[in-house]
C-alpha cells in the first residue's frame, strides 16, 4: 500500500521548507505554500538558481506569524500569516517566469531586512486571495485551475523509491530536500509517479499532469546554501533525460479542497503512458 510519508510547504518561494504532519489543500496548492515571494527592483522573482544562499533562510510557524530565521547569523523576523492590505496600498506587478502576477509588498522594513542579508534589493511580496494565477492551458483540467508563486503547478509529488534509486547511483547521497516536493510517498516502485494520472491521497482527488523537469537548483546544498557540485543533476541526466529535459517527480493538480495527513493512503486510479 502506498502511503503519504512527508508533507512540505515552502511559504516563501526558494527559501527553506516546513515539514508538516497535516495540511489544508486549497485551490492553489497547500495552505501557505509559496504565497510569499522575493523580487528584485524590476519585480522579477529571486530564486536559489542565482542566489543559493536563500536556502539559509528558515521559516517556521510561530502563532499568528511566519518566523524567518537566518540559519547562520541567527537573526529572525516575524511576518503576519494573514496580512491585511487596505485599498490605498497599491498592488505591484511581479513576474515568475512568463507570468505576471498582482501582489502587495509586505512592508518596507521586511524588504530592508532581506536586502541587508542578501546584499541586493530583495522586496518581499504576498499573493492576495484576489490574485488568480492560471495554469498553462495545455495542462489544465477545467481551464480555471490556479497556483501560487510556484514555478508552474500547485503540487509536486515524489516517491521515496525514486530518491533511493538515484542515491544508489551517486557517490554522495542527497536528501529529498534537493527536489522540494510537497508530497513524498513510500512503498512504491522507483519513478512510478511519472505515469500517474488520476490518484487520491486520503479522500482527496488529484491529477498528475506533467513530470517535473529539473534545473541547477537541485545542486544547491540546502544546509549550507551553496552549490555543491554538478550532482545530482549530472547523474540524473544520464538516465532520466527525456526530450532534453531531466525529469524527477510529478507535477500535480488538486481537484478538491480538504485535509491531507502523513500516513494517508495513496491510491492510483489511472495511469498515463506518456512522460
Amino acid at each position: 500500500m502506498l502511503k503519504l510519508s512527508e508533507i512540505w510547504v515552502y511559504p516563501v518561494k526558494s527559501l527553506g521548507g516546513i515539514s508538516l504532519q497535516k495540511s489544508q489543500v486549497t485551490d492553489r496548492g497547500l495552505e501557505l505554500d509559496r504565497r510569499w515571494l522575493l523580487v528584485d527592483d524590476d519585480g522579477r522573482f529571486l530564486s536559489q538558481r542565482e542566489y543559493p544562499e536563500l536556502a539559509l533562510f528558515r521559516p517556521e510557524i510561530a502563532g499568528d506569524n511566519l518566523k524567518i530565521t537566518h540559519k547562520v547569523l541567527l537573526e529572525s523576523i516575524d511576518i503576519p500569516l494573514r496580512p491585511v492590505f487596505n485599498d490605498s496600498e497599491a498592488k505591484i506587478l511581479v513576474t515568475v517566469w512568463d507570468d505576471t502576477i498582482d501582489a502587495f509588498e509586505v512592508s518596507p522594513s521586511i524588504t530592508q531586512w532581506f536586502s541587508k542579508f542578501l546584499k541586493i534589493s530583495a522586496r518581499l511580496v504576498y499573493m492576495p486571495e484576489e490574485s488568480k494565477r492560471k495554469l498553462d492551458p495545455d495542462y489544465a483540467i477545467s481551464g480555471n485551475e490556479i497556483t501560487s508563486f510556484s514555478d508552474a503547478y500547485p503540487f509536486l509529488i515524489i516517491g521515496q523509491s525514486s530518491l533511493e534509486d538515484l542515491n544508489e547511483r551517486l557517490g554522495v547521497k542527497v536528501p529529498m530536500n534537493r527536489f522540494r516536493p510537497n508530497f513524498v510517498f513510500t512503498n512504491g516502485k522507483a519513478f512510478e509517479e511519472d505515469f500517474w494520472r488520476d490518484f487520491t491521497i486520503g479522500n482527496l482527488s488529484f491529477v498528475g499532469v506533467k513530470p517535473c523537469d529539473r534545473c541547477v537548483m537541485t545542486t544547491v546544498d540546502q544546509e549550507k546554501g551553496i552549490v555543491a557540485g554538478k550532482d545530482p543533476l549530472k547523474t540524473l541526466a544520464k538516465y532520466r533525460n527525456f526530450g532534453n529535459k531531466v525529469l524527477f517527480g510529478q507535477n500535480v493538480i488538486g481537484l478538491e479542497v480538504g485535509i491531507v495527513s502523513v500516513g494517508d493512503e495513496v491510491k492510483v486510479l489511472t495511469n498515463s503512458k506518456q512522460k
